[in-house]
């Protein structure tokens, strides 16, 4: 067979080993993987560096970062979604689910925020359809239960959307990832100056949204979802009772649960967790919870998310590669797991008739260096 491109004398990580071979690529698809340290005439030598599959992504806020660089500033959203789109294949993500907001606050003084999902996503899909984005972009509607419009929202979209996953939010104060109100406090002042008795009425104002309509939010997010045909995920959970409420609804992926508790009961519910790159690489929660690394050595981690930070996604699977002593299972929680978990049956492994997303890296001081990215078998970093 004709091969487009053969990296040859590299260290493969396949789903549960590490082992000195080759790959070859034609067109957008793995042709063949062998062992050995062969370098055919016409492939390229690496030398012994890292061969992954690409990095697939569930949960990433890096697209808001880039359309509201700052506060009250909307950057040219086409510009952003290709500046975001160029920032993650230079970190080696070839599939992303980029997280956007459905459910928004529009008559509280202290705190508006108004819809977007819709437009962003039309702008998503529209550059996916004309071949103007490096990777692959899948649809996650985050939606906010503890908001005024959620309902309204999430009817905008339908099954011709292929939404991915619908995850339920739930941000009311003095719970999930804010349980510690001192945290939400100065979160929420730091981020946008509120005063003292501004923030009280923001809290007083939010608890009386969920009280008359969370319930009926967190309803119609299950009910989406599964008309959607989306994965189902929940957010922050951090008791057994709300893990047992998740199960019964459904949902197959936990994000970020914040205590040894939550993160148990999920596992007992055959409902895999996620947590965050950050919260790895950092060696615990910025809002204090759960340490990534607890839950690792327990067995109750996953999956891995970049959440606010892109390169976070392999520098925290390498780590956990090196602290498990086995660098495939760290690989795979940001690729094989992931692509399982979300019904990508068709990338996430270094498998024969896989797409052919790919990832070179060598370790600099135990650090990932990024050499080179290839989705669909094209370079793009």
């Amino acid at each position: 067979m004709t091969h487009d491109m053969i990296l040859a004398n590299a260290t493969l990580v396949l789903p549960t080993e590490t082992i000195r071979g080759s790959i070859a690529v034609r067109g957008d698809k793995i042709t063949a993987v062998a062992s050995g340290t062969a370098v055919p005439v016409g492939a390229e030598d690496c030398e012994g560096d890292y061969i992954a599959p690409g990095l697939i992504e569930l949960h990433t806020d890096n697209l808001e970062r880039h359309i509201h660089p700052r506060p009250k500033v909307d950057w040219p959203h086409q510009a952003a979604i290709v500046a975001h789109d160029a920032e993650l294949a230079s970190v080696g993500i070839t599939t992303v689910f980029d997280a956007i907001r459905v459910g928004s606050i529009i008559s509280d003084p202290n705190k508006k925020y108004g819809k977007y999902a819709r437009q962003i996503a039309n702008e998503i899909l529209s550059m996916r359809a004309h071949g103007g984005l490096k990777i692959s972009h899948h649809l996650h509607l985050r939606a906010e239960v503890c908001s005024e419009s959620l309902i309204e929202e999430l009817e905008e979209f339908g099954v011709e959307d292929r939404v991915g996953i619908v995850s339920l939010m739930d941000h009311t104060p003095g719970q999930r990832q804010f349980s510690d109100l001192s945290k939400y406090r100065d979160y929420i002042t730091g981020k946008y100056g509120m005063g003292p008795d501004a923030f009280d009425g923001y809290v007083d104002f939010l608890y009386g949204l969920r009280s008359t309509l969370g319930e009926k939010h967190e309803q119609a997010t299950v009910a989406a979802a599964k008309r959607y045909g989306a994965v189902l995920a929940s957010h922050d959970d951090t008791t057994q009772e709300q893990v047992r409420v998740s199960s019964g609804y459904g949902i197959h992926l936990a994000e970020f649960p914040t205590t040894v508790e939550a993160a148990r009961a999920c596992h007992d519910h055959q409902i895999a967790t996620i947590m965050g790159g950050p919260n790895l690489v950092r060696g615990g929660s910025h809002s204090g919870n759960v340490a990534a690394i607890e839950l690792a050595d327990m067995d109750l981690l996953d999956i891995i998310s970049s959440d606010y930070v892109p390169s976070s996604l392999l520098l925290g699977a390498v780590q956990l590669g090196q602290h498990w002593g086995d660098m495939a299972k760290g690989i795979a929680t940001v690729t094989s797991t992931p692509a399982r978990m979300t019904e990508l049956h068709d990338r996430g492994c270094l498998e024969v008739g896989m797409q052919a997303d790919l990832i070179r890296f060598r370790l600099t001081e135990g650090v990932p260096a990024l050499r080179a990215v290839w989705s669909k078998g094209n370079r793009v970093a």
